[in-house]
């Protein structure tokens, strides 16, 4: 993962990113890798659940 934290907090999951940071173009370069978890990964504790998170602006 780049730039993401997860943590549960009781039934809620508190996912955070700084926005300050970036990680180069994307793929197809148009945008601006802000954050990424690169696909679907498990959140912690509930390995059952997963989530995918992308977090880009445009260049």
């Amino acid at each position: 993962m780049k730039n993401v934290e997860m943590k549960v907090e009781g039934d809620r999951l508190v996912i955070t990113v700084d926005l300050s940071k970036e990680f180069g173009a994307s793929k197809s370069g148009k945008s601006i890798t802000i954050a990424s978890t690169d696909g679907n990964v498990s959140v912690p504790g509930r390995e059952e659940v997963k989530i995918g998170v992308n977090v880009y602006r445009k260049k």
